[in-house]
Order: C-alpha cells, then structure tokens, then sequence
C-alpha cells in the first residue's frame, strides 16, 4: 500500500485499535439543514472533543467547520449526492473529485452506491472511477453500499449486507460501510467475506442510548471496524458524551454497560 494512503488512513483509523468512529455530516444535501447541521463549528467541536476519529462532508462544508483550534478530527470528502425531493432519490450522481479533496486537505474521499436501484450501473461506474483516481493519489475511500432497489426485499438480510461489502471490496475501496444486519453472528458473516475493513451505517434515528451502543458493540465483536453514524450522534442530546461512550466500546473493549456509565455522569465529574 502507498505511504501516502497509509498515513491518510491513520488520520481516520486509530492506529492501535484499527478501528474508527467516523460521524457524517453529508445529510444537508439530502434532505436539508436538519436539527444539529445548522451550526457546523459547534457541531464538528462536539464530536471532536468526544473522540470522533473522523467527519464526513460534502466539499463546500469544511469552509463552514473549520475550526482552527481544538481537538484535532480527520476529514473525509463525500462525491456523490442526491436529494429526497427528487423523482429518483435512490440515483447518486458525483459532485466532487479526488482532487477537489486534494485541494481541502481531506484524509478519505466516500462515494454512495445504492445497488438494485435502476440507475445502478451509473454508479457502480461511479465507484470504478473514483478507486482508479484515488489510488494515483494515494488517496483512501470509503463506499458506502446499501441495497435499495424494485428486487430488494430486505436491505438487511445477511446475503444482501455481504453482497454490498463485497462490490465495495471487489471495485477498489479502501473500508466499506454497509446497514448492520441486526446481530453479531449474522453481522460477523457480512465481515468474514470481505477483506477490508467494514464499518456498520446508523441509519434512522433510534429511540434509545441502549439501541446504539448495543449495535455498536455487537458489530465490533463480529470483528467489524467500527461505525459511520450521523444523526444518531449530531442530534444527541449531548454528541460528545454519546462519542466518549462509542468510543469506549470502539476502541477501549469496554461493555454497554461501562459507555452507559459514561452517558449518565454529570457534567464536570
């Protein structure tokens, strides 16, 4: 592997545990300035002072939520979008390059893959592409690959998670985040059959502390990598502790227990 791309992966990875705890910030293009992305500074702070190893973006953002100050967090450049007021919301189409994170000084560039969607084949050319790019550049990516499509029963069944895995291992990324299948033995399936490293998505927002930190430390005991959650993290309640807590399971081997313990100390303590 080039230097170049060892050394960015180290700013998203923690290098001790391999694994990370990546908070994505993309949602704005989807389905609008949402509750926690209003004030980026404020929120990128949060999630940094907690142990977030990374933020994910699109690349007119870093100017909104660079800091210049605090904890230090990695940066990862998301390339391709669509909106939920579109015809075709599941069709991703690339707004940035490689270079264009280049330009920013991002660590990681991610593209969206949703397979099953009829546009599919656009977007596996998508994904094709930027691997070739990234890899002059020594740059890492990340793909994130759901099934979402007229033949897709259960984007969560087991057969379908590795499959998303694998076409993110197969076309050239680096680390593939897929939905989390619901256990550890099934989740473990998903991550035997790829060779990179495997972060699990958050997807809608949960009811409960509990919920999230039990899929977390389910998937990293089926040797998952770690997490790429967005709104269960910015619109916490309080994103750094929710961070500290993820992060004791992520990359302290503590239990649900312990990160609960985290979440209910009183500020200051």
């Amino acid at each position: 592997m080039q230097l170049g791309k060892v050394v960015r992966l180290e700013r998203i990875f923690n290098r001790n545990t391999g694994r990370t705890i990546i908070v994505p910030l993309d949602h704005g293009v989807t389905v609008g300035p949402i509750y926690g992305l209003i004030d980026l500074r404020d929120t990128v702070n949060k999630v940094a002072e907690g142990g977030a190893n990374a933020v994910l973006m699109h690349k007119g953002l870093p100017r909104c939520s660079h800091r210049g100050h605090g904890r230090d967090v990695g940066l990862i450049i998301h390339l391709s979008a669509s909106t939920c007021l579109s015809p075709f919301p599941n069709a991703k189409t690339l707004v940035g390059t490689v270079e264009d994170a280049i330009r920013l000084g991002a660590d990681g560039v991610s593209v969206h893959v949703n397979i099953g969607d009829e546009t599919e084949r656009d977007m596996l050319r998508a994904l094709g592409d930027v691997t070739s790019r990234a890899n002059e550049w020594g740059m890492p990516v990340l793909a994130m690959v759901y099934a979402r499509g007229p033949k897709i029963e259960n984007e969560y069944d087991v057969e379908v998670v590795k499959h998303c895995a694998r076409l993110g291992e197969e076309l050239g990324a680096d680390v593939v985040k897929v939905p989390y299948t619901g256990s550890a033995e099934s989740f473990e399936r998903v991550v035997e059959a790829c060779c990179i490293p495997v972060v699990i998505a958050g997807g809608e927002k949960m009811n409960s502390d509990y919920d999230i930190l039990k899929m977390v430390y389910n998937s990293i005991a089926a040797g998952g990598a770690g997490l790429s959650v967005g709104r269960n993290v910015f619109q916490h309640d309080n994103p750094t502790k929710l961070v500290k807590a993820l992060s004791c399971i992520v990359h302290e081997e503590g239990s649900i227990e312990d990160a609960l313990a985290i979440l209910e100390t009183k500020d200051g303590e």
